[in-house]
């Protein structure tokens, strides 16, 4: 007897007590009643998907969820999303994230240029490959505002970067690349700065009282990166459903298929619906379907409590509760629920402290009754340390 199991990522979605909510975290305020009902059938905890000492990023925490310690595998981010969009890298090789930014009074004022459309960035990357001449120097569109530029041989081993997202508000200078080999990417970072500020692209967005792009910021560099086929280690077929490149490199890595979902766009206005629907479908044709939903993180990092609460019910009403209902269907099946990392709207970033997570199917048994939260998985005492472990847990235990 084969068993389905089901993991859905709200990416973002655990918090510290908010304000607005009168002390209530999003996942607290949100009316969640497929959770609920997860949690009160089956069981919850908190686990650590970011170790000790590393980057409280999601490349770490997704890696680690996913079964796979990053102490062994990690590369950096970008080598993850090189991984998506099918780049190959050689071993002089080095890929950098380049987010297209805004600046406002020399600070930190958007990772995400307002969430510029993949076609506005496209032509600003475009222009920019125009500007910087160096041989070994390749840019390469992503989707809206995430993109990756390769390097070739030069050493980027002591290079320090920060993602822009845990810099918001602050002073952008300060965290610029530092180190060996740190002034070219400061020097290209320049050039984008000089060319954009005058770029049609940019008047356009100003004139609609949208967040104009200021720079391109390189971050999360790497070297190729190489993960153990999810299949021959865990013995399952898996699918991922995801609208982000991080998790779509992650899941190429694994040899998980990937599902798309027109709508589908990574941030708050996600087609919910659409994921849900492509998740049911899948649980015939495969052992595991993986859905990963990036709204709430966004949702954090733009500091808005409503629309984090908004996107969790979104994620509650039409991805959990049918898949949930979907997989009691079958004989044998489980069902795990986790975001991968804290993302405090107070705060605006990401945090490395452990995250709640739920689960219920065959085989899992309840500990304590409780709604699912970040305070009700920690009453129930079952802690696991190190993250990676989750995923022998939940699909052995």
């Amino acid at each position: 007897m084969s068993t389905k199991y089901a993991i859905i990522v709200p990416d973002g979605a655990a918090d510290e007590p908010i304000d607005l909510f009168d002390g209530k975290t999003a996942l607290q305020a949100a009316h969640i009643p497929n959770l609920d009902a997860i949690a009160k059938a089956g069981r919850q905890g908190l686990v650590r998907t970011i170790p000790k000492g590393m980057p409280a990023g999601s490349d770490v925490a997704q890696m680690c969820l996913l079964g796979y310690d990053p102490r062994q595998y990690y590369t950096g981010r970008a080598p993850l999303e090189a991984a998506a969009q099918g780049i190959r890298l050689g071993p002089e090789d080095w890929v950098f994230r380049c987010n297209m930014v805004t600046f406002a009074d020399g600070q930190m004022a958007d990772h995400s240029a307002g969430h510029i459309s993949s076609d506005e960035a496209a032509t600003l990357l475009d222009a920019l490959k125009e500007v910087v001449t160096h041989e070994n120097v390749r840019f390469y569109r992503g989707v809206s505002y995430r993109h990756l530029c390769v390097i070739s041989g030069v050493d980027f081993s002591k290079v320090r970067t920060t993602p822009p997202h845990d810099i918001l508000g602050k002073k952008a200078s300060r965290y610029q690349p530092k180190g060996r080999g740190a002034a070219l990417l400061r020097e290209m970072m320049d050039q984008s700065q000089r060319l954009f500020a005058e770029h049609d692209v940019n008047r356009v967005r100003k004139d609609l009282g949208e967040n104009p792009v200021s720079s391109i910021w390189l971050w999360g560099q790497g070297q190729r990166a190489l993960l153990d086929s999810f299949r021959r280690r865990f013995g399952l077929r898996g699918a991922a459903i995801t609208a982000v490149d991080l998790v779509r490199g992650i899941a190429r890595l694994l040899h998980f298929d990937l599902i798309e979902v027109e709508g589908a766009t990574g941030f708050v206005d996600t087609n919910y619906a659409g994921k849900g629907h492509a998740a049911v479908r899948a649980l015939d044709d495969y052992d595991l379907v993986f859905v990963h939903i990036e709204a709430p993180d966004e949702a954090g990092h733009a500091g808005n409590a409503e629309w984090k609460k908004h996107a969790i019910e979104q994620i509650d009403k039409y991805i959990v509760g049918p898949v949930y209902e979907a997989l009691e269907q079958y004989e044998s099946w489980r069902i795990l629920v986790l975001p991968d990392h804290p993302t405090p709207v107070e705060i605006r970033g990401h945090v490395g402290e452990p995250v709640p997570f739920v689960m219920a199917g065959t085989g899992v048994h309840g500990v304590l009754e409780l709604p699912f939260c970040e305070e009700s998985a920690h009453e129930t005492g079952f802690y696991i340390e190190q993250g990676h472990e989750l995923m022998e847990y939940f699909l052995k235990a």
